[in-house]
């Protein structure tokens, strides 16, 4: 596996646009566009929230239904979420203007939205954008960069990931993009994610991969707690690679699992490092526990705890943070067998053992809390499953970005 630069454009017969439209914002691009030559077998995931926004009920409908799309319509800075009728028939609109003009089916064209909560979407603006975007349409990975970027809302920064690799004699490439900077604590994945293929594989493989996948990537991360209602992971593979067809768990779907999460895992941790007002990503590694699950559940404890956040955040080395997220997770554990340590490019630094505090020194502590990049490792001496989830420091900005959010 070849990790290379760029995103939802290299996969071979995808291409994408990015826009000016003025849905919301009047200063950036707000509309995106991924298309493929070929149609595509299409796996997904949702949010978990009850409340469903309206294009995660349109997808999820395809996603469920044929399972074949070609393009995805994506806008920002509106989330046409708790929107009634009015936003699924805005969602139908979107993918009716789409189909026309890139002459495909309604049923195959995806949307997405991202934004405030309850506004409408103004149609004439939408429906105008995807008029610009359809002509700039490119496989350039610039193309795939416009996208990545017209997907945005709080975010600071683009994020995109993809890799190549050999399966069957044929190299196959799997790009993403995604978007999420507040409102992040999936339960399947995170705000916005796009990843296109051009992997051969059978369509019950597919939505396998994409739901084992979001486990320990998309599911492993928090920003601060609130699971968005319009959370959507998409995987659209659109078979140009033309390897043998993938219809069993073999060494060939085993490499696309492992591209795939790579792939996933990458995203999952731009979103989480560029959390609202974050100056910091937090990785939380837990290993030795007794059972996956319960190897899962520590580390995301720890990641979504408000006080270990603010914590990172003051360059504070108070582990009695930590150790009391873990306590309340609801796995069992001694406390006596629990090692805790900071690690990062220096090392690792134990603070905790033997179910007290080490003779650690706080100004080596600090350093470790004061890297872009915070390491807690719990070593919980149980067992041999081990897990890793990933979030953020909690900041003033935070508060600030919130507080006003809707203007």
């Amino acid at each position: 596996m070849k990790v290379i630069s760029g995103g939802v454009t290299l996969a071979k017969g995808f291409r994408a646009a990015g826009t000016a439209a003025g849905i919301k914002y009047q200063d950036r691009p707000d509309m995106a566009m991924i298309y493929s030559e070929k149609p595509c077998r299409t796996a997904g995931t949702f949010t978990t929230n009850v409340v469903k926004a309206a294009p995660v009920i349109w997808d999820r409908d395809i996603v469920t239904g044929k399972g074949i799309s070609q393009a995805v319509v994506v806008n920002s800075g509106i989330a046409n979420a708790c929107t009634g009728e009015e936003g699924l028939s805005a969602c139908r609109e979107t993918a009716e203007k789409a189909g026309s003009l890139l002459n495909i089916p309604a049923d195959t064209v995806l949307v997405g939205s991202t934004g405030v909560i309850g506004m409408p979407l103004r149609m004439d603006k939408l429906l105008s954008g995807i008029e610009k975007l359809v002509p700039q349409l490119t496989p350039s990975p610039i193309s795939g960069r416009d996208a990545a970027d017209a997907i945005m809302t709080t975010d600071t920064k683009r994020k995109e990931a993809a890799v190549q690799l050999e399966i069957g004699g044929k190299r196959v490439t799997i790009g993403g993009m995604s978007k999420g900077s507040g409102m992040i604590h999936p339960n399947m994945c995170t705000m916005l994610a796009y990843v296109t293929t051009d992997v051969n594989i059978s369509q019950e493989l597919l939505q396998e991969a994409a739901s084992e996948s979001v486990r320990d990537s998309y599911n492993m991360i928090s920003v601060d707690g609130d699971t968005s209602t319009n959370d959507t992971f998409l995987l659209m593979a659109n078979g140009m690679a033309e390897n043998p067809e993938i219809t069993e768990k073999n060494e060939d779907y085993k490499a696309f699992l492992e591209a795939l999460n790579y792939v996933n895992q990458s995203l999952a941790k731009q979103m989480a490092a560029d959390g609202e007002g974050a100056t910091a990503l937090i990785e939380m590694r837990v290993v030795g526990a007794d059972t996956e699950e319960n190897a899962r559940t520590l580390a995301k404890s720890v990641v979504t705890s408000s006080l270990t956040k603010a914590a990172v955040f003051g360059h504070d080395a108070n582990w009695g943070r930590i150790l009391c997220a873990l306590g309340y997770s609801g796995v069992s554990f001694d406390p006596a067998k629990l090692v805790l340590s900071f690690y990062g490019p220096q090392g690792n630094l134990t603070i905790f053992k033997d179910g007290k505090a080490t003779d650690y020194s706080e100004e080596e502590a600090t350093q470790f809390l004061s890297q872009d990049k915070v390491g807690i490792l719990a070593e919980m001496n149980m067992g041999q499953e081990e897990a890793t989830a990933w979030g953020c420091d909690l900041t003033y900005d935070y508060v600030k970005i919130n507080a006003d959010y809707r203007s």
